[in-house]
């Protein structure tokens, strides 16, 4: 058999493993050294092994992880995520749909120091859907919205799949931030007018809340959204300055945020705490895939899978489009199975170089665009991450009833890939300015 042949029954493996509930990062690691050692040998496969591990886990772009993986799970701990729930409700929850639609809105805001799709879609799970239940929202819209609008977490800046991607790539990590600020906006809007096309055409499934004056609007806003504003300034407008470096732009805005809390008293010893351990274990969870992914790649590169499907896509007679779209479709698919960080592990080295360097797209465009395709996978059966983390918070919602609410979104992010392939000036734009 060919190198060809040998790295599609792997990766058929790999996706056997899988199915079988075997651990990603460790089916990775599986068959990444089966297969090197049986186109290499074992003793090369040991020396790949050895050596690549050790050069990824010390190398200092992934000191960028703990750093903002924390900043996100400080802001969980204090509360700030339940303040910025307060203040959306406070300017839209009065109108109908308007709980869901102020979800979205404290989501993205929430998601500009969070970075992580499960922990967004956690925390306002916890604080959302008691108030959607106390103004008799229908279950399967106020699940579906929560679990939907964690994905914003990953899109607006910090995001942990971003920094992965720039890693896998080479490609600028502020660079890539920024250049999720104009799509992760769209995205919402587009989440928002879901909603409303929904509870426009039946009601009762978004009833209106109370409407609040003036004085609490404006006295919400010292609640979160000014210690969110603070942070991101500090933080990520150094990061776009050119005054820190993506590890030192997260230091300071944990650090910021670490402040903030403590002289505002909304953080307990036993929060700090849980902050450093839920940081310890998701940032180790992380690493592992990290390294599994550098094993399984280096197999599939000595395969030369990816050169040959570069040089395929290079000989179709299809317009690049064409090309794009069936590209999109396999994540979409195999979103639906693998993690989101997994997905954008396994698939960029693969992908990358026929979108990329054959098709002659921007790399920053396909970042975000990748980002969008695999939010796709936590709310889309049977995986559906995000979907799960709701339903351990509303224990008495189906599984059934939170994905039927789900595909209002899921056609809004369809919509919202379609624009940005239509206008990649939309992703492009801001990185661009960075540049001048």
């Amino acid at each position: 058999m060919s190198p060809v042949d040998i790295g599609i029954i792997g990766i058929l493996i790999f996706l056997a493993l899988i199915a079988l509930r075997v651990p990603i990062a460790l089916a990775m690691f599986m068959v990444g050294y089966g297969g090197y050692a049986y186109l290499e040998s074992f003793n090369a496969a040991n020396h790949m092994l050895s050596t690549e591990l050790f050069s990824s886990l010390s190398s200092y772009s992934l000191s960028v992880i703990p750093m903002f993986v924390w900043m996100g799970f400080l802001a969980y701990y204090s509360g700030i995520g339940g303040s910025l729930y307060n203040f959306a409700y406070r300017m839209i929850g009065h109108r109908p749909g308007g709980l869901a639609i102020a979800t979205q809105a404290a989501c993205a805001i929430f998601g500009a120091i969070c970075g992580s799709n499960t922990a967004t879609a956690a925390t306002m799970g916890a604080i959302a859907l008691p108030e959607m239940r106390k103004y008799n929202y229908d279950d399967s819209l106020s699940t579906a919205s929560v679990a939907a609008a964690g994905a914003l977490g990953v899109l607006i800046p910090p995001s942990v799949i971003f920094i992965v991607y720039g890693m896998s790539t080479q490609q600028s990590i502020g660079k890539l931030f920024i250049a999720g600020i104009i799509p992760g906006i769209l995205l919402m809007l587009f989440y928002m007018l879901a909603i409303y096309l929904v509870v426009r055409k039946n009601p009762r499934l978004g009833p209106a809340g109370e409407k609040s004056t003036w004085r609490q609007r404006i006295s919400s806003l010292r609640g979160g959204l000014l210690e969110v504003l603070i942070v991101f300034c500090i933080s990520l407008g150094g990061l776009f300055a050119g005054w820190f470096t993506p590890t030192e732009s997260g230091a300071v805005g944990a650090a910021s945020l670490l402040v903030i809390a403590v002289l505002r008293k909304k953080l307990t010893l036993k929060g700090f705490f849980s902050s450093l351990s839920d940081t310890t274990r998701t940032t180790a969870m992380i690493m592992f895939l990290v390294a599994g992914a550098t094993v399984f790649g280096r197999f599939i590169s000595i395969s030369r899978l990816p050169f040959e499907m570069a040089s395929w896509a290079a000989g179709l007679a299809l317009p690049p489009p064409v090309i794009l779209a069936i590209v999109l479709a396999i994540y979409m698919i195999l979103g639906c199975f693998i993690d989101a960080l997994a997905l954008v592990l396994l698939t960029v080295p693969i992908f990358y170089p026929v979108i990329v360097e054959v098709l002659g797209y921007d790399p920053i465009w396909f970042g975000v665009i990748i980002v969008m395709v695999v939010a796709m996978g936590v709310i889309t059966p049977p995986v559906g991450m995000n979907v799960f983390i709701v339903k351990g918070v509303a224990k008495d919602v189906p599984l059934e009833r939170i994905f039927k609410g789900i595909w209002p979104f899921f056609t809004a992010l369809i919509a919202c890939i379609t624009v940005l392939v239509i206008f990649p000036q939309l992703s492009t734009f801001l990185p661009g300015l960075l540049t001048k």
